[in-house]
């Protein structure tokens, strides 16, 4: 029976994450088919150590999970390299980017098939029908190509009751690359655990890329089996953190504070994501149990002040400026740090707007940070999603911004930042715009240096915040190189979604 390698691709130059994504893969197959994995953040040269299972002839389907930015690059020159050195290998990829993107990652000629979606059943069933040779096309969660060269996308399936899945194989994970080495010291701890205890999101925000593969739709793991996942690791491999990857994972106040009152004993510190229109209903006495059991930051998409760029953005009518600083200087009380990110640079009808917008935002931030000086705040340039039918998709395609069609397009310099929001490429943005968004988000930095920078001492952050606060205090953002400079020298890292 053929052999299965499991491939997460290069995500950063600093941090090692227990590769949960392609892990539950591995666990989706585990007992009837062999597997490895190759994880590309412990490896100095992934291809090679790909290649060498590969020659042993006793694999032939390699799972990729792929993330847009760093990972894409890894994973666009190890798929071609693979498939014109062993053309007889089947490639599958899962992740946003493919889903999102599925025609130019098929037209690649070097991906077979797309898992549009969790994979706990697609990939299994795939596999079966390959090794049998029997038809595919009645598999939920598929992409691929049929024989008349046309992109074929087959139903969506129902999510899964998390709790039935089989437990994640962390100790065969461990034979090939030791559990510690995947717990990083963080903001939160020595030893940080990288979990999912949830999947998708139960809301269609236009601009994010999650909402086409979930739609709306969500589920989680009980919080006694989250928490009997956690306490496993933490007794088993020494793990003093936790950083929770759900892409919402407050979505039930109940399952928190129960998960809260579970962890509580076990002195760990941990971060999860959240709306702010969900979690500021949350209980005085729900924040005060989930900050009491560790929970030290959370970070929220605040995404705009302006009411009207929520509606656009598909986030309004809940979520408000007003509630986004009232729940900033709420969370004071607790002593839980609040992590908004904004995204700037939307459409609009002209530029003189496109810059009245970015003005907006940027004097919002400060009205946040006069609040609650501890927000962190992470500045983003909006970068579109192909959620079809959205309003702000339409203006986008309206404007003529169009995506790359070939894979290596994906991979220009340009492009390649493009999915980290720091080089969008949409014509309505100039460049002095993008300048002037991020000189702000330089001179922020310097009057409030991120505390999750652990490499930064009290005397570097008062010489930054020097440097920066005069310019902050009379709105002059352009060429802060004197701020830039000890940024550099300092290797000051921007403020980030914790663990990403």
């Amino acid at each position: 029976m053929n052999k299965i390698l499991l491939f997460n691709p290069k995500s950063s130059d600093a941090k090692y994450r227990i590769p949960n994504s392609i892990l539950n893969i591995a666990a989706s197959v585990e007992g009837k088919y062999d597997w490895v994995i190759v994880d590309g953040n412990c490896e100095a040269n992934a291809l090679k150590k790909i290649e060498t299972y590969l020659d042993s002839g006793e694999f032939k389907y390699l799972g990729f999970t792929v993330m847009p930015g760093p990972q894409l690059r890894q994973a666009i020159t190890a798929a071609k390299t693979i498939k014109e050195k062993y053309p007889y290998t089947k490639m599958i990829w899962g992740g946003y980017f493919p889903s999102n993107h599925s025609e130019s990652v098929l037209y690649s000629r070097y991906v077979d098939f797309i898992i549009n979606g969790p994979g706990d059943n697609a990939f299994p069933l795939l596999i079966d029908a390959l090794e049998k040779n029997e038809p595919f096309e009645f598999i939920k969660n598929l992409i691929y190509q049929n024989t008349d060269g046309r992109i074929f996308k087959t139903a969506k399936e129902d999510l899964i009751d998390q709790d039935t899945l089989p437990p994640l194989p962390y100790d065969k994970l461990n034979r090939f690359y030791p559990i510690p080495k995947f717990l990083g010291k963080t903001y939160l701890g020595e030893k940080t655990l990288a979990y999912h205890s949830s999947i998708g999101c139960p809301f269609t925000c236009s601009f994010c890329a999650v909402v086409p593969i979930y739609e709306a739709r969500w589920k989680a793991k009980s919080a006694q089996n989250v928490y009997k996942d956690v306490k496993y690791i933490k007794d088993k491999w020494g793990a003093d953190a936790i950083e929770f990857h759900d892409n919402n994972f407050f979505v039930s106040e109940k399952r928190a504070v129960e998960f809260a009152k579970l962890i509580e004993p076990e002195g760990m510190t941990w971060w999860g994501m959240a709306r702010i229109d969900t979690m500021s209903k949350f209980k005085d006495e729900s924040l005060a149990a989930i900050r009491k059991a560790g929970c030290k930051i959370i970070f929220f998409g605040a995404e705009s002040g302006n009411n009207a760029i929520l509606e656009q953005m598909d986030k309004g009518g809940t979520q408000t400026g007003e509630q986004i600083i009232q729940f900033a200087e709420r969370l004071k009380k607790f002593d839980i740090v609040p992590e908004y990110s904004f995204v700037l640079g939307t459409p609009a009808p002209t530029p003189q707007l496109v810059q009245a917008q970015i003005d907006f935002e940027i004097d919002f931030i400060k009205q946040v940070k006069a609040v609650n000086p501890k927000t962190e705040i992470i500045i983003y340039t909006y970068s579109p999603v192909p959620t079809e039918g959205s309003e702000l998709y339409k203006q986008v395609l309206a404007s003529g911004f169009k995506f790359p069609q070939t894979l290596e397009d994906w991979i220009s310099p340009a492009w390649e930042n493009f999915d980290l929001r720091k080089n969008p490429l949409t014509p309505w943005l100039t460049p002095e715009m993008i300048d002037k968004i991020r000189n702000f988000e330089t001179v922020l930095n310097g009057v409030y240096p991120t505390i999750t920078d652990i490499r930064l001492n009290a005397l570097k952050r008062a010489a930054i915040k020097a440097a920066s606060t005069i310019r902050y205090k009379i709105n002059v953002y352009q060429y802060p190189y004197e701020i830039k400079l000890l940024q550099k020298i300092w290797k000051y890292r921007q403020p980030e979604i914790q663990g990403f």
